[in-house]
């Protein structure tokens, strides 16, 4: 077997496990509600161990396999993700879930083909404009905190999701510039850059866990998976001089996928919510009891 097919399979493991790890971590999410509880729960950290597992051995395929066969594989993740948060929930996948996730999943897959492959120096970006760029990053999360404690339902969920999913891609940026630098000199490893990471990465989770709390997983993880390529994608289009897509005869199929993307997302915004299992004390079942006795008497 070639290293591309290894490379295929470790991305296949890779996106089963990120997405494993994220229905675990919800189901604690809507029983608990996004607080500190969450910290005390060990279910909530195996969650969140077995998506970083997954995201490393995404990191391991894309060193032994081309980003146009890996990238597209890791966005199946979503079509992983949502059955196993139903099984999670004790009940089956409803139909529309599975059409919704498989519909975000191919448009987003398909305008990811889309963006052309750069092979480009090392990225630089200086402290100024970097700055702006994480003011109108935190713009944006604040609002989605804002706008997300104002609404209901499927679009709170929403609203989440994607200050989370922008979080998280400014993490990629990041990463990209720190990863970059460290390649010519260790020593710049010792920037402020490199504290960016862990800080977008506790906004990211904080705001991942309230758009997990409202119940609807489906459209809460597709957001936050549309968002964060995106973001990132902008990022390095904007800041960092990689280029976006210029052959006219793309745009039909762009708009295809963006319009599958939408649909399926739209889908998935109309499932009724995953609520916790609330068991209900003995006292209170007892007196239910004695109450209908002498109902009935």
């Amino acid at each position: 077997m070639t290293q591309e097919w290894w490379g295929v399979i470790i991305a296949f493991a890779g996106a089963f496990g990120y997405a494993l790890g994220a229905a675990i971590q919800q189901l604690d999410a809507v029983r608990l509600g996004a607080n500190r509880q969450l910290m005390k729960q060990p279910r909530w950290w195996i969650g969140g161990a077995i998506s970083f597992t997954g995201a490393c051995l995404h990191a391991v395929a894309l060193s032994m396999a081309p980003l146009t066969i890996i990238q597209p594989i890791s966005m199946t993740t979503l079509v992983y993700a949502v059955p196993l948060a139903a099984k999670l929930h004790g009940r089956r996948p409803r139909k529309a879930e599975l059409l919704g996730s498989a519909a975000v999943s191919v448009g987003l897959a398909g305008l990811m083909l889309m963006i052309p492959i750069h092979d480009a120096d090392t990225p630089v970006l200086g402290d100024g404009l970097a700055l702006w760029f994480l003011a109108a990053v935190l713009v944006t999360v604040v609002a989605s905190q804002l706008i997300g404690r104002r609404v209901s339902g499927p679009v709170k969920a929403l609203v989440f999701a994607i200050g989370a999913g922008v979080a998280t891609g400014t993490v990629s940026t990041f990463v990209r510039l720190v990863g970059a630098g460290m390649q010519t000199d260790l020593g710049n490893l010792i920037h402020w850059f490199t504290l960016v990471v862990p800080t977008m990465l506790i906004v990211a989770t904080i705001l991942l866990q309230k758009s997990y709390a409202v119940g609807y997983f489906g459209i809460a993880y597709a957001a936050a998976q549309v968002a964060d390529p995106v973001a990132s994608v902008l990022a390095g289009a904007g800041l960092l001089g990689e280029p976006l897509p210029t052959d006219p005869m793309l745009i039909a199929p762009a708009l295809a996928c963006a319009a599958l993307l939408i649909a399926g997302t739209i889908v998935l915004g109309r499932n009724a919510p995953d609520h916790a299992k609330t068991e209900q004390p003995a006292e209170l079942d007892e007196a239910a009891t004695d109450e209908q006795v002498r109902t009935a008497a």
